[in-house]
């Protein structure tokens, strides 16, 4: 089949989900949720043939497994999806105009959404639910190093959509030659918009050569600013928590920037770190603070390509300051905009620090493992957008719509 063919598909599909009911929508995402689960061995089986094709040293390998925990946590975001209020036809606005029109700005879809990914298999359910439940197409394109989770996990969706009588092109898994990326880029008239997810280098990608709008989800560069007064014990857990949960996601930990005056309270900060076996490159100040406190194998001199690096792994740089605008200076040098924290007890460093730090998601005393659209309520998450156009933060179901002025007249006509 044709790329073109793909899309035009995609397209006749969107005219044909356009009049489903909304009961039908969340049964849909309920047996699809439970057919994952059924087919629980099968898709596993079909992971692990990724799986074997990656180095599992790779960042990437985390975030490509699956395991039946992590399968049965992606149906119950898909049966929260399904619960969830559809934002389809709400009503933004309404006026009657002088001249007697009745004006109501109402919610809809976007149309065909267009998804490039890389290892991440669960983007496909993700995005399928999200869409499917406001009424948008998905067109995926997932990397070559998950083509056998991809390839299952749309037969299982598949097959949900013929049980109900659903054009199956209402989510489109393309090939994962890098022929379809260059056809997704320029599909100009078929898809509405275009999201990438996955490294930096992907993303600057797709930015530079779409030929239609893309929102941005972004890499994490994320810091987390222990201030002077920050109390030590919620700091430790803060920062192991945010370092440690999950290392492969964007929400995790890359750079503790520190307060010089809590040098001496930097061993007792990192040590659960140290037992977690977490590589730390320190700058000159705190590596002398971890010198013979940090297991030595784990602690490396830091240079300036440490900063500004988002590891997905267990690694983690440290920045001394002398200031609080030293911190806000570092953070706005080398941010990626997505999640920023502060661990703090002074009110004027917290006001400044929420008010000046320019990110999607900014935290004060917790960690940023939270930034996530099932944590912030959203159900699931397309991704994270760290740009400011359309949508910011993370991009559930009220991100995945647009809106139409509808015009009801009764004869009424314009003239000069």
């Amino acid at each position: 089949m044709s790329y073109s063919q793909y899309f035009e598909n995609a397209v006749i599909a969107g005219r044909a989900i356009a009049g489903l009911a909304p009961t039908v929508i969340n049964q849909v995402l309920v047996d699809v949720a439970d057919a994952a689960v059924g087919r629980t061995e099968f898709l596993l089986a079909e992971n692990q043939k990724d799986l074997n094709r990656m180095d599992k040293n790779d960042p990437k390998y985390d975030r490509l497994k699956l395991t039946a925990e992590r399968i049965e946590g992606i149906a119950n975001e898909m049966r929260n999806v399904a619960a969830m209020e559809n934002p389809l036809g709400e009503v933004l606005s309404n006026d009657i105009l002088p001249n007697g029109l009745d004006l109501s700005k109402v919610r809809v879809p976007l149309g065909v959404v267009g998804v490039i990914y890389e290892a991440r298999p669960n983007v496909t359910f993700d995005v399928f639910a999200l869409c499917f439940k406001t009424g948008n197409v998905s067109v995926l394109k997932g990397g070559s190093d998950a083509d056998f989770s991809n390839q299952a996990i749309i037969s299982i969706i598949h097959g949900v959509l013929q049980k109900h009588n659903i054009d199956v092109n209402a989510a489109t898994l393309l090939p994962a030659d890098r022929s379809a990326t260059e056809a997704l880029l320029s599909a100009v008239g078929f898809v509405d918009v275009l999201i990438p997810r996955g490294s930096q280098s992907l993303i600057n990608f797709v930015r530079q050569h779409s030929k239609i709008p893309v929102i941005e989800t972004g890499a994490g560069i994320v810091h987390t600013y222990f201030d002077a007064d920050a109390d030590l014990e919620k700091g430790r857990d803060i920062i192991f928590n945010a370092k440690t949960r999950r290392v492969s996601v964007c929400n995790a930990l890359d750079c503790l920037i520190i307060a010089s005056s809590r040098l001496t309270d930097l061993p007792e900060l990192t040590r659960t770190l140290g037992e977690a076996s977490v590589e730390i490159f320190a700058d000159e100040a705190s590596y002398k603070a971890l010198t013979g406190h940090y297991p030595t194998n784990l602690l490396q001199k830091a240079n300036e390509e440490h900063f500004g690096t988002e590891f997905l792994s267990m690694k983690m740089a440290i920045k001394t300051v002398d200031t609080f605008n030293q911190a806000l200076d570092h953070i706005a040098h080398h941010s990626s905009k997505h999640s920023e924290a502060i661990i703090s007890q002074t009110p004027q460093h917290i006001e400044d620090f929420l008010n000046k730090v320019d990110a999607a998601a900014v935290y004060v005393n917790a960690s940023t493992a939270f930034t996530d659209g099932a944590q912030f309520g959203l159900g699931a998450e397309i991704g994270i957008s760290t740009q400011k156009l359309h949508a910011r933060g993370p991009m559930g179901l009220k991100e995945l719509t647009s809106y139409k002025w509808i015009v009801k007249g009764d004869g009424q006509t314009r003239w000069p």
